[in-house]
């Protein structure tokens, strides 16, 4: 081989580990993701979770899963200020509607007002009520308003279980640039204790309709805000929530899979204005 080959290969052999190196993706994201307690199917529903956002975003999603199903079920971060050590975001996924420690709440809440991204689904939004009273609005701020603070929305009871039709009222936002409208299966609408279109807490994105009739054959349209963001604490954590998320068919529907997907890398700041994940944040190939 001529000398100038010889330098040409092995230019190449040392340069071709640096390209492969730049070219590989980041190290996926670390997710905790906490379900159990009461009312739904979280045996399901947490690997509904974890296959669907593995799928759609290079992510690892862990468990924290309890198979306790009463309206105090036990968990680490309870009594673990540092229970998301290590990991990038949290998912409340849990229905601890009776909880009501403060100091428990507390636990739960420190990594986020640290700066640690969170997003809600579901019974989240009824948890953690340290207050009897949580039909009245809770002053931002005061000691009854711990969760509802890291939330940004407040809500007290959930109707029937009928389809909600849900319309994106956020055209400008990542998280739901492109997306299509849609009416789920029998699912559970979340009231709003304040009044989403002047209460700041949050930047409403998507609002639900659901029609119901009581025993007199009577029709009632109910609407109610279903998705939401926040930004919680001193050092303003990104905050995704959707109300959406009681049946194991709407768990699974590759929609609903698509909006928490993108309100988890919008929380972690990975998602592109486009409403895709920026680069190395999509889908991984096997």
């Amino acid at each position: 081989m001529l000398p100038s080959l010889r330098r040409l290969a092995l230019f190449a052999a040392l340069a071709l580990p640096g390209l492969a190196f730049a070219a590989a993706a980041p190290k996926p994201l670390k997710i905790l993701l906490l379900t159990g307690g009461c009312c739904h199917d979280y045996g399901a529903q947490k690997d509904l979770l974890k296959n669907g956002l593995e799928a759609r975003a290079n992510v690892v999603v862990d468990h924290m899963h309890t198979a306790d199903k009463t309206t105090r079920p036990a968990f680490p971060a309870h009594t673990n200020a540092d229970y998301a050590k290590g990991y990038d975001l949290v998912i409340h996924d849990e229905c601890a509607a009776d909880i009501s420690d403060p100091e428990m709440v507390k636990n739960v809440l420190a990594p986020h007002g640290a700066g640690l991204p969170g997003v809600n689904l579901h019974c989240a939004m009824h948890s953690y009520r340290v207050t009897k009273d949580y039909a009245r609005p809770m002053a931002p701020g005061s000691a009854d308003a711990l969760w509802f603070d890291f939330l940004g929305l407040q809500s007290s009871r959930h109707g029937p279980k009928e389809p909600i039709k849900i319309s994106f009222t956020a055209s400008g936002s990542p998280i739901t640039k492109g997306l299509e409208n849609w009416v789920t299966d029998k699912e559970e609408l979340y009231n709003n204790v304040q009044d989403p279109k002047v209460f700041a807490g949050h930047r409403s994105l998507a609002t639900g309709f659901q029609t119901t009739t009581d025993k007199k054959g009577t029709k009632t349209d109910n609407e109610a805000v279903v998705v939401w963001t926040n930004l919680y604490g001193p050092k303003q954590a990104r905050v995704f929530s959707t109300t959406i998320g009681h049946m194991n068919e709407t768990v699974a529907d590759a929609r609903y899979l698509e909006l928490v997907t993108r309100g988890v890398l919008w929380a972690v700041g990975k998602l592109g204005d486009d409403g895709r994940p920026v680069a190395g944040y999509g889908p991984q190939k096997p």
